[in-house]
């Protein structure tokens, strides 16, 4: 079939037949444009609308990949605004539920494309599949003071919003449900995801939200409002003049600008200092429309934020990933101080109550042993002090609330599936950040053609279930008597912090790591009363 045709306001799509898991046929519509070109003027800026377009458009192949830098060399292109759409059905009288996929990559690299992210295992779950390019590093997330210039910060996320409006206009075309969206993401997609809630913009645009290994509330994931004058210094450019500085950043080519951007020192995986680029709570703008007008993490005392179903959680050893950037680097920096205090304890560096503090969590995770000798304990530290304190903090907040259903999970699975830990060549137990992926999303880039063994389609099946069940119902497990799940996901609620522990079985278990919990709210204690 090659006349797979589809109108959206914008225009005609031509499509195409893909394969599932299960070897039946579904539709591929790639490389469609949510957004106007963000060139020139429009560089750093929210996204504007997309232009219409005549004729029919070849909606067969990917489109560009997001500039990114990736070692020496430049990749992709500021035209990036693209979306990808999968579906079973292309009537429009049926109406699916929605998910939209927001990737990770540490607001500086990764993309939709399906290498990575391949439609076939979730989509067998008859859902209406989107993934979602948006600008990454200076051009998604940097900011200016001068909030008149209107580069207020946070333009790939609000890229997600563009996309998730287009999405709105358009899904039925595709037999999805616009009243049923499902935003979900991983690391910092998973932060942006769970940032929806809070945002203005994004108000009645999305109706669940899944969050992997990244939210809203982990300090991690915000960025620094200085990083433009950063960027500046390494150009010989004054940023006292920010509108100067502006003119020149808006004007040099992509390459050069993530070139110079590349010389500023990146403090992506040290867990105690603000990384470049990330989520920012903006400043008022006559003439930008803001993403994050306040911290979530004070909203959350408010209530005042968007009420959905909410599914999040972590991989049992999601702080592998931490490690492994370190020993990549060669920088010997493992278990230095500053890796050891979470940014979200706002401890000054160099305080007696700092070194208190390292003191106190090197005991209790080594003891009096050789801690580069324990490898489990390291990975530990950094998923604890990395991501989940915070989240479990949150949950515990939220249990005294209870006004929505969240479901919390802990990811145990280790298959030849866990590709994130195997690119860091480490073999030890457990799942490492990013390993849930490879149960959602077919990544032939790395696993090439080779089959699923029956251990491996039984947990991908398990996997998109769950996530498709919470789609659909906001419930993962509905079915008590599924025989392939075989578990009752139970939600937080206000007497018991439920979680299901995603393994080679389904476990319902309370309480995640309940002593590490507890030591790091002693923690807390001390910090806040600076003892």
């Amino acid at each position: 079939m090659n006349n797979i045709l589809v109108t959206v306001q914008e225009g005609i799509l031509r499509g195409r037949l893909l394969t599932d898991i299960s070897g039946n046929l579904f539709y591929g519509f790639q490389g469609i444009p949510y957004a106007k070109p963000p060139l020139g003027k429009l560089r750093f800026k929210a996204p504007q609308p997309p232009d219409k377009w005549n004729g029919i458009r070849d909606a067969t192949k990917e489109g560009n990949e997001p500039c990114a830098k990736r070692g020496d060399t430049v990749k992709g292109s500021e035209d990036c605004l693209f979306l990808n759409i999968f579906t079973k059905k292309i009537t429009p009288k049926i109406q699916k539920p929605v998910m939209v996929w927001v990737h990770g990559g540490g607001f500086t690299n990764g993309s939709s494309h399906s290498q990575v992210y391949g439609p076939e295992y979730l989509i067998a779950q008859d859902i209406v599949l989107v993934t979602v390019n948006y600008r990454l590093g200076p051009f998604g997330f940097l900011c200016l003071e001068d909030s008149s210039l209107g580069i207020t910060g946070n333009a790939g996320s609000k890229d997600v919003v563009m996309a998730l409006k287009w999405v709105q206009n358009n899904i039925k075309e595709f037999c999805g449900d616009p009243k049923n969206v499902t935003v979900f993401g991983e690391s910092c997609g998973g932060a942006i995801a769970h940032s929806l809630m809070f945002s203005p913009m994004a108000k009645g645009l999305f109706h669940k939200i899944i969050a992997q290994s990244g939210s809203a509330i982990n300090a991690l994931f915000y960025g620094k409002r200085s990083t433009a004058h950063l960027v500046g210094n390494v150009l010989g450019i004054n940023g006292n003049n920010e509108s100067k500085l502006l003119e020149r950043l808006q004007k040099m080519p992509a390459d050069e600008l993530l070139l110079a951007n590349g010389k500023v020192e990146n403090p992506q995986y040290v867990i105690g200092k603000t990384r470049n680029y990330g989520l920012v709570i903006e400043k008022p703008s006559a003439d930008e429309p803001a993403f994050l007008t306040e911290d979530p993490r004070a909203l959350l005392k408010s209530e005042n934020y968007e009420k959905v179903p909410l599914m999040l959680g972590v991989c049992n050893r999601d702080g592998m990933n931490i490690y492994g950037f370190i020993k990549r680097k060669g920088n010997g920096f493992t278990l230095k101080d500053e890796s050891i205090v979470p940014l979200g304890l706002n401890i000054k560096q160099g305080t007696p109550l700092y070194d208190r503090v390292v003191k106190l969590v090197k005991e209790f995770y080594f003891k009096d042993k050789d801690p580069l000798e324990q490898n489990d304990q390291i990975f530990k530290l950094y998923t604890d002090n990395h991501l989940l304190v915070e989240l479990h903090n949150y949950v515990v907040q939220h249990m005294q609330r209870n006004h929505f259903p969240m479901y919390f999970y802990k990811f145990s699975l280790d298959t030849s599936l866990n590709y994130a830990k195997a690119a860091f060549s480490l073999k030890d137990p457990g799942a490492c950040h990013a390993d849930d992926i490879f149960y959602l999303f077919n990544s032939p880039l790395y696993r090439g053609n080779k089959p699923l063994s029956s251990m491996e389609k039984l947990a991908v099946q398990r996997v998109t279930k769950m996530w498709a069940n919470f789609a659909k119902y906001g419930n993962p497990t509905p079915d008590k008597y599924d025989d392939l799940l075989s578990a009752d996901w139970k939600q937080v609620t206000q007497k018991k912090f439920h979680y299901l522990d995603i393994g080679g079985t389904l476990q319902v278990k309370t309480d995640p790591e309940k002593e590490a919990m507890d030591f790091w709210n002693s923690i807390k204690l001390i910090s806040d009363a600076k003892l």
